[in-house]
């Protein structure tokens, strides 16, 4: 799973150059698909989730999206994998309640704030994983200290002068949400989760277990039917946000460089502020605009160091 409302784990294909240029050059078109599904799917998730909150519960409507999500994908891929062993079903259960719940607080931070505001705070993911990877000595190199410093001058000005800031619930479940996706997607590549796409299937699983069993210690209930466009925004998250998205992403992995493939950062933030205010009537402060361009620069400088040889 990656950093965006639909789950991502970050599956660790091993692909030499020569078979991803070979790939790249077979199917020029697949990868401009799959480019655009991240784009659009992984920054309308955002949306998404906003017409879904008008009829379902917060924590019931995350885990009923990835326990459905994930036991489709997992009987589509078990007949071409194999069964996950019980030490890989405990490694699932880590990741996946740390990156379904930081999945879950983006959903919690937008019964307050916008879907675009919560889509810029989530840009700074990337941030957080790099001080969490330094907990494990890998401490950033000099540009990416830059880079760091930069990203943070963002989250400060979204907090402290843009649409945060009338929103301190918001603001906190943003937060939680950035430390607990980037804590579980630096932990995956620790831990011995299954390989390949069906890592992602017992993530979703296992995560989304958790969340129904904190929604009902939570007592939350449906007050009424969902209506049309809140059972249409779930099934899109289901469908699109958690199992079409993460495939192209993985078809990426295998043919394009990393860069590329995570190149879905810069874009998702922008798809996601202008969903927001063509289809969802959102309004977006200048200074969260400066707070974009700040993070998305950040973020950028250390991806760019990250790439580099």
């Amino acid at each position: 799973m990656r950093s965006a409302p639909g789950i991502d784990t970050s599956p660790r294909v091993e692909a030499t150059t020569t078979t991803a240029a070979a790939a790249r050059a077979e199917r020029p078109w697949g990868v401009v698909i799959a480019l655009f599904a991240l784009y659009f799917i992984w920054g309308s998730t955002y949306l998404a989730i906003r017409f879904a909150l008008d009829g379902f519960p917060p924590l019931l409507m995350s885990g009923a999206r990835f326990v459905v999500a994930g036991a489709v994908l997992y009987l589509l891929l078990r007949t071409r994998a194999p069964r996950p062993s019980a030490r890989e079903w405990g490694a699932s259960a880590v990741v996946g309640t740390l990156l379904v719940c930081g999945n879950a607080c983006v959903v919690v931070a937008e019964q307050w704030v916008s879907s675009g505001v919560a889509a810029v705070a989530i840009a700074s993911m990337p941030i957080w994983a790099l001080i969490i990877a330094g907990l494990w000595g890998r401490w950033p190199a000099k540009l990416e200290w830059v880079g760091l410093a930069v990203g943070m001058c963002g989250v400060l000005l979204l907090q402290g002068r843009g649409d945060l800031r009338a929103s301190p619930a918001g603001a906190v479940a943003l937060l939680f949400s950035t430390l607990s996706w980037a804590l579980g997607s630096m932990w995956s590549k620790r831990l011995p989760i299954p390989r390949g796409p069906i890592a992602s299937a017992c993530e979703m699983l296992c995560g989304g277990g958790v969340l129904l069993c904190a929604a009902l210690i939570r007592g939350e209930r449906f007050a009424a039917t969902p209506g049309p466009r809140a059972l249409a925004s779930f099934a899109y998250l289901v469908v699109f946000g958690s199992m079409v998205a993460y495939s192209a992403y993985a078809y990426l992995l295998r043919t394009v460089k990393p860069s590329l493939a995570t190149s879905y950062a810069y874009v998702n933030p922008v798809v996601a502020v202008g969903l927001g205010a063509l289809f969802g009537g959102e309004s977006f402060a200048s200074a969260s605009i400066g707070a974009l361009a700040l993070i998305l620069a950040g973020v950028g400088i250390v991806a760019a160091q990250r790439s580099g040889p």
